[in-house]
């Protein structure tokens, strides 16, 4: 089992998801391997996703032209978080049926509300 990893403040370097939201963003990605990509079921400390930021990922991954799949642990390998004075910056690989690690990345950004967080989706795209 691998240590928890804990959300970093460091404005200077990308560092490990945090544990905390990891199981977050596994359920976020189920829902888009679905095509759920208003993320229409109940996700703990996810904000409603806006119609247009559903429509522009749905988009960007039809014309991308594979299937996503579910997180495999490996994406945590790659998978990075950067404090950036109010929140934190999100980009989580994504697999696909077809090449296994593709190079599209879940962008998000993670707040602090009180002692908890949330996440806010902004969109996938290949950096």
């Amino acid at each position: 089992m691998q240590e928890p990893r804990p959300a970093l403040k460091d404005e200077h370097g990308e560092h490990p998801v945090a544990s905390a939201w990891r199981d977050v963003f596994r359920e976020i990605v189920h829902s888009l391997a679905e095509n759920d990509y208003s993320v229409s079921r109940n996700v703990p400390h996810l904000r409603p996703v806006e119609a247009e930021t559903a429509e522009r990922m749905r988009a960007y991954v039809k014309n991308y032209g594979a299937t996503l799949t579910d997180l495999p642990e490996q994406s945590w390998e790659t998978s990075v978080a950067q404090w950036m004075d109010t929140h934190w910056e999100v980009l989580v690989d994504l697999w696909t049926a077809q090449e296994g690690r593709s190079d599209l990345v879940l962008h998000a950004e993670v707040s602090e509300v009180g002692d908890d967080f949330e996440v806010q989706l902004e969109g996938i795209w290949v950096p």
